[in-house]
């Protein structure tokens, strides 16, 4: 590379062709204006204000970092997609794909807090990033917002990311700072440097972690704007599960089914929203029993059940999460039918007993009371059911290892660095969104089961919003009884249902 090269084009790839002085004069020219009119409020962002608020009255006095995080290396030169920490998202609005080392920080006033949101915005044509930063130029990602349209985007105000260090700095002597920690390691450094050799450095650590902690635990009880996007991210979901259903004689023929159902569940998550809110579970025959099968890639045979778990995560990042056990032929064997209707007899108690003011552990005690149940009529525990569900027993999760129920949101586990006392031991309230899925997994291996069942595995599951009288089931457009399943499977592969 030449000496004239400026310091961005000196970071090209050794791949790519240095631009030349003339290049440079003649990229910036005869390009339309950008245009002056002021992209609309972002629907999120409107329910973000209010929960800004919330956390600004929980710190009062002290400034609160909150960033995006940075981009992460896939490989080389190349970065996995974009996204934002869910507590940035949730406090901004901000979801899909934005806004790679953006920092929101809460500075203190003698009103409250003053909300800024630091950012890189689009830099001019002239300048080298336009065409020569492969993760930040226009020609290589696309326009970026500037201050003005991320403001009116966001209702934040905005400043340059450039800003940010002088804006930490700002009276640190006397200002506490408390930044979430996780999100960007390099903010927690610039933040760690300015509060070294000050009053701010002893517990600093402790201080962050009550900050996350805090952002987590405000996130259990879902505003209505969240709980709607909820309802669609299920809606979203149901589309995609018939897809699958429709196609599974394709995902048959074809061998690796797994696979099949797997991209197009995901070719519909990405078309309705912004893609799979976890990997997908995709478990055909035998492979069900592993709780988290995600490599996807076996056969789907006829005579065997599929164990689909999914969901669809919208452009805001709220995502269902749902389980369907299916017979890939269209009908349950009786074997295959007595373990399914033995795990939905488990959810519709786990199910009824997602009440408000019931304790969030009831839901597993519910549900795991009739797996135990069931697991003991067939002869596979060893003891009775009081005994294996009493504190010195378990040995029902050799069959159900799993919980029945994790909070559900812009995570898919959500909330998970909430305090045991407002999570596994807490008391559920209107707005939570749990889901309720438990499961009877007999391995092929498992030498206990009777061999007629060996092989069979099956999850039911579905997102539940705890409302003011009992509950909501977000994903009950799904059918959930075996007839109902047989039906819908037979209405969608246009066969005629006994």
């Amino acid at each position: 590379m030449s000496d004239e090269q400026t310091g961005d084009e000196k970071k090209l790839p050794n791949r790519q062709t240095p631009f030349s002085e003339a290049f440079r004069e003649f990229i910036p020219m005869d390009w339309a204006p950008y245009s002056q009119e002021l992209p609309p409020r972002l629907p999120a962002s409107v329910a973000a204000e209010p929960r800004r608020a919330a956390l600004a009255e929980t710190f009062p006095g002290e400034r609160l970092v909150v960033p995006a995080g940075a981009l992460k290396v896939r490989s080389n030169d190349t970065d996995y997609v974009f996204r934002p920490h869910s507590a940035f998202a949730w406090l901004t609005g901000l979801g899909a794909d934005r806004e790679p080392d953006a920092v929101l920080v809460l500075e203190p006033t003698d009103a409250g807090h003053q909300a800024t949101l630091y950012f890189k915005p689009r830099a001019p044509r002239t300048d080298p990033e336009f065409y020569a930063d492969a993760r930040y130029g226009e020609m290589w990602v696309g326009q970026r917002e500037s201050l003005d349209e991320m403001r009116a985007m966001t209702g934040i105000s905005c400043a340059p990311i450039r800003e940010l260090p002088a804006a930490l700095a700002k009276n640190a002597e006397s200002t506490q700072i408390r930044v979430l920690r996780a999100a960007d390691e390099q903010v927690t450094a610039q933040v760690d440097e300015i509060r070294t050799g000050t009053a701010q450095e002893q517990d600093a650590t402790q201080r962050d972690d009550q900050l996350e902690v805090t952002l987590s635990t405000m996130r259990l009880v879902k505003d209505d704007f969240e709980a709607e996007q909820m309802r669609e991210a299920c809606r979203a979901t149901a589309v995609g599960f018939e897809a699958v259903v429709r196609d599974l004689p394709e995902a048959v023929k074809r061998g690796r089914g797994e696979r099949w159902v797997e991209g197009i569940f995901g070719l519909y998550a990405r078309h309705h929203g912004n893609g799979v809110g976890y990997d997908s579970i995709a478990a055909g025959g035998d492979h069900a029993n592993t709780l988290h099968w995600i490599r996807n890639d076996g056969d789907l045979r006829d005579g065997d059940l599929l164990l689909l778990d999914a969901g669809v995560e919208l452009d805001s990042l709220y995502t269902a999460d749902v389980t369907r056990t299916l017979p890939v032929n269209g009908t349950f064997s009786p074997q295959q039918r007595k373990v399914y209707e033995a795990v939905l007899e488990a959810q519709e108690a786990g199910i009824a007993a997602a009440q408000p003011g019931a304790k969030f552990s009831d839901v597993h005690a519910a549900a795991i009371a009739v797996v135990a149940r069931y697991l003991h009529e067939w002869g596979l525990l060893p003891v009775t059911p009081e005994e294996s569900l009493g504190p010195d027993g378990g040995q029902h999760r050799r069959w159900m290892v799993h919980g029945t129920s994790h909070h559900l949101g812009i995570d898919v586990h959500d909330c998970a660095q909430a305090l045991r006392e407002d999570y596994r031991d807490g008391i559920l309230k209107p707005g939570m969104v749990i889901t309720v899925e438990p499961g009877i997994y007999l391995k092929a291996t498992d030498l206990l089961v009777p061999e007629e069942m060996r092989g069979i595995g099956v999850r039911i599951e579905d997102d539940i919003l705890i409302t003011e009288d009992g509950n909501e089931n977000l994903s009950a457009m799904l059918p959930r009884t075996a007839d109902e399943v047989e039906a819908w499977m037979a209405d969608l592969l246009g066969k005629t249902h006994a």
